[in-house]
């Protein structure tokens, strides 16, 4: 029987050995709600805390800027509810968003806002020539999802940040991709807000985060109690926060050898991939890209044909983002990239982390170039 293989870590990633241990450990001794007055409650406060610390000071932020949600998806639609609420004019976005951010946008359009698409180039980065050519003085935010969840490209966001600076337009950076794979530094981007969710990067689902910049006020999107200051109602989770925390600290502690490790392992699929199914077509091959992400077309396989046959050979891979999953359209990142449909349609993502090895490459690689052979075969 063949071993099975994860390469869908964009979709979700395993929890970190280490991470279950500080959870275990919390549930026991941190499980009151940390908002209560005895002694329990007092003992869950200071893991909350710390937690709260340790995240900021991966993520170059200060602790009063870290909000904790539910994760990715509620943090995007908090800040995009939050920072458009009442107002009229425009919302810029990156064309071929993350659905988190397409969908909450599209809801502010039904309250009278208009939508805006960034394009991007072939390489699926943004064309810093259109920023001029934007309605500054009648937009109120801009959303760009800095690495993306499909293609992996990752956006130099300097100048557009500076322009949204300039002009005291609201930023939102999706960096749910980005953050536990690379460096994120919430002051160098410069950005309003930051969404970010644990179960990317080994840590627990079911939580995440939203950095909000200092002095930025939010209406929130959750009522009921006043946690967070106020701003997202809910008894906090502490130990899927501590977590996360953890999890975050891990990345931080090895980050230099994890991404050195899955870039080598990402490098190595595509150079077999290249060598044994020859046509193909990666995706952003010469724009920055995640460490762990590949992105490919085989033209003249199908996606849904190869991601059922894939999964017969046991190897876990997806067509992109799993949010939107079911639909058999091309994904709207790959068309904004100027791919044909067709190119679309038999594209798959491969998405690694520091856990898979170089022997689960290989056979991959075998696995899959039979797979292709066969399909085009017919």
């Amino acid at each position: 029987m063949k071993s099975r293989i994860y390469f869908d870590n964009n979709a979700t990633t395993k929890i970190l050995p280490e991470v279950a241990d500080v959870m275990t450990s919390a549930w026991q001794t941190a499980f009151a709600n940390p908002g209560s007055q005895h002694s329990f409650g007092r003992d869950a406060r200071p893991l909350l805390e710390d937690s709260r610390e340790a995240i900021a000071r991966v993520l170059d932020a200060d602790a009063s800027e870290v909000i904790f949600t539910s994760g990715g998806t509620e943090s995007i639609n908090s800040a995009i509810y939050g920072l458009t609420l009442g107002r009229k004019g425009y919302i810029a976005l990156t064309a071929g968003e993350h659905p988190a951010t397409t969908a909450a946008c599209e809801r502010a359009r039904q309250t009278g806002l208009k939508l805006l698409n960034l394009g991007v180039d072939a390489s699926g980065l943004l064309k810093s020539e259109q920023y001029n050519d934007l309605p500054w003085n009648e937009l109120k935010l801009v959303c760009v999802i800095v690495a993306h969840n499909e293609t992996g490209v990752i956006q130099n966001l300097s100048e557009l940040s500076e322009l949204c600076q300039q002009h005291r337009v609201p930023l939102l950076i999706d960096a749910v991709q980005a953050v536990g794979k690379i460096s994120v530094s919430f002051r160098k981007l410069k950005a309003t807000a930051l969404a970010f969710g644990a179960h990317k990067f080994h840590g627990p689902r079911g939580i995440g985060g939203l950095l909000l910049k200092r002095g930025v006020q939010l209406p929130a999107f959750l009522e009921g109690g006043h946690q967070e200051s106020g701003r997202r109602a809910g008894t906090e989770p502490v130990p899927l926060i501590a977590g996360m925390a953890k999890a975050l600290e891990v990345f931080d502690r090895d980050q230099s050898f994890r991404m050195e490790q899955v870039g080598k392992l990402r490098d190595r699929l595509q150079q077999l991939l290249k060598e044994t199914c020859n046509p193909v077509i990666v995706h952003g091959e010469h724009a920055p890209r995640l460490p762990n992400t590949l992105s490919v077309a085989f033209p003249g396989a199908d996606g849904e044909a190869m991601l059922v046959n894939f999964d017969l050979e046991g190897i876990a891979c997806s067509l992109g983002s799993t949010c939107a999953s079911g639909s058999a359209e091309p994904a709207p990142s790959l068309l904004a990239m100027g791919c044909a449909a067709e190119v679309c349609k038999s594209s798959v993502r491969f998405s690694l982390s520091a856990q898979n090895t170089m022997e689960e490459v290989e056979s991959a690689a075998q696995r899959i170039a039979s797979v292709v052979a066969r399909l085009r075969a017919g």
